[in-house]
């Protein structure tokens, strides 16, 4: 299987190799075949044991190392898709394009788009444990899930009754040093507004802009939310409210972020404005940014609002508000667009009082999508207790009712929780002491891992979850440390070599 690429990593760590030809094949959510197809092929020409089903999920079983045949079965898990974000000016089809390296020092990143280490790091070392006959290790099960960037749903139809395995090492965490033996749960949340459009006598006194929010972070809705980031489909809201208050302009167009697991970095709305309309709004923008960026300086320094002619958003807005064009959106519609943008609830909503700088609850409004007939805004709540996921529902579900749109939820995707008795977290901390010398942390972490839903299915299963330094991700400016990559890859085989 070819996709051609010209990445050349110098240097012969197994893990970031195996990571490199990764690059090659697109594999984001929902396009897995052919990464697990790879992965397959690779797994039993390397005479290992392969179940593919038809969600794309592997289970490989890698025998045990001579030896090591009386250990338990210990299973190391990780997912084959990654989050498909870009920059606006980039040019790149995450269907079929190869992700291309930069690498400074240290660091790799990708050319203006997601790296796809998140978690494909987990792929890498999954391929580079099958590929070195050397390491002692108990029968290994390697268990590749797909579609969890979006909805799970791998882990979710999987079929665990073929695991053996009791004990099971996630690597889908980004921080080098830092075990994770708990995770928060969350649900997906959609406010859908039917529109309402009329046309204008008097359209020729108006003229189309652009109002768009840019220069933002973004980043992890769960892992980077503490960080307190600008929401572009946040932001944009309050633009508008602002502009309400002082001015008058239709509305006709309206777009934000890609991802719902991804603090969006970007928003834009397609406004009607009079000559003095636009005066007076340019004089508020101004404004604002001076506001904004004294408000973002620590997290989104860059932050900016931006008043331009005409439309240049892509994608189902922008066909939306070009088909409508000499419409715009009732002025009953254009308030009860807004006040959802100002009301829908976002960022931390409470702290966990038992761990130092733990989120307990939180919500991201990652998307707002508009076509001829809808606007939809989509939310991803998260929190480690059930209780208050349900209160966040029941608060935007009684929003839905005040403004007057349709709710639903997705399913709810389970928390991870806290095990008192475990076999691997003691191991994962003795032979981190005696490699470094210090102590390994043990935290929770307000991103979902796919353990609760895997523990929901085996609620014996013991579990932590690991991974090397791993920074912005979901973003175009994720980016991978190589040392940590070969720090990680060494512990982790000494840690395969302990369970025996």
């Amino acid at each position: 299987m070819s996709f051609g690429n010209d990445n050349v990593y110098m240097g012969d760590n197994k893990v970031l190799q195996h990571f490199e030809q990764l690059s090659k094949i697109p594999r984001g959510s929902g396009n897995e075949k052919a990464v697990s197809d790879y992965v397959a092929d690779f797994a039993r020409a390397r005479g290992c044991e392969v179940l593919q089903d038809e969600h794309d999920n592997l289970i490989i079983r890698k025998p045990a190392s001579k030896g090591c045949e009386a250990a338990p079965t210990v299973i190391f898990q990780g997912h084959l898709d990654m989050v498909c974000e870009k920059n606006k000016s980039t040019v790149h089809d995450f269907t079929k394009d190869p992700i291309r390296f930069r690498i400074e020092g240290d660091i790799i990143y990708a050319e203006g788009t997601t790296l796809g280490g998140d978690n494909g790091i987990a792929v890498a070392t999954a391929l580079a444990i099958m590929d070195s006959p050397e390491l002692q290790h108990p029968e290994l099960e390697i268990l590749m899930t797909t579609e969890e960037e979006t909805s799970m749903g791998g882990a979710f139809q999987l079929d665990a009754s073929p695991l053996k395995g009791r004990m099971m090492i996630n690597f889908d965490s980004d921080r080098e040093g830092i075990l994770f033996v708990s995770s928060a749960g969350g649900v997906n949340l959609y406010h859908e507004l039917q529109l309402a459009w009329e046309g204008r006598e008097d359209a020729e006194s108006t003229s189309p802009y652009t109002i768009s929010v840019q220069g933002l972070m973004g980043g992890h809705s769960g892992d980077d939310i503490i960080h307190e980031r600008g929401n572009a489909n946040k932001l944009l809201g309050r633009v508008l409210d602002d502009l309400r208050r002082h001015v008058e302009f239709e509305l006709a167009g309206l777009t934000g972020g890609m991802k719902v697991n991804a603090i969006p970095r970007e928003a834009e709305a397609l406004v009607y404005l009079s000559k003095e309309g636009k005066e007076t709004a340019a004089a508020r923008i101004a404004q604002l940014n001076h506001i904004l960026q004294d408000e973002f300086q620590a997290s989104d320094r860059d932050i900016k609002v931006v008043l331009q002619a005409g439309f240049e958003s892509e994608g189902a807005a922008a066909e939306a508000a070009q088909a409508n064009a000499g419409r715009r959106l009732t002025e009953e519609i254009k308030q009860k667009v807004i006040s959802l943008l100002l009301l829908i609830p976002n960022g931390v909503l409470s702290m966990d009082k038992h761990m130092d700088n733990l989120v307990r609850t939180s919500s991201n409004l990652g998307v707002v999508a508009m076509t001829e007939n809808h606007i939809a805004m989509r939310s991803l709540a998260r929190s480690s207790v059930r209780s208050q996921i349900d209160v966040v529902v029941n608060e935007m579900e009684a929003l839905a009712d005040a403004i007057g749109c349709e709710f639903r939820k997705d399913q709810y995707f389970p928390g991870w929780p806290y095990r008192a008795e475990s076999r691997l977290r003691p191991i994962f901390e003795e032979v981190y002491a005696r490699r470094f010398g210090k102590p390994l942390e043990i935290k929770a972490i307000h991103a979902g891992l796919e353990c609760g839903v895997l523990i929901e299915k085996l609620p014996e299963l013991d579990a932590v979850s690991c991974g090397p330094n791993l920074f912005d991700i979901h973003t175009p400016q994720e980016h991978l440390s190589i040392s940590s990559v070969e720090r990680t890859w060494g512990f982790l085989q000494e840690v395969l070599k302990e369970l025996k």
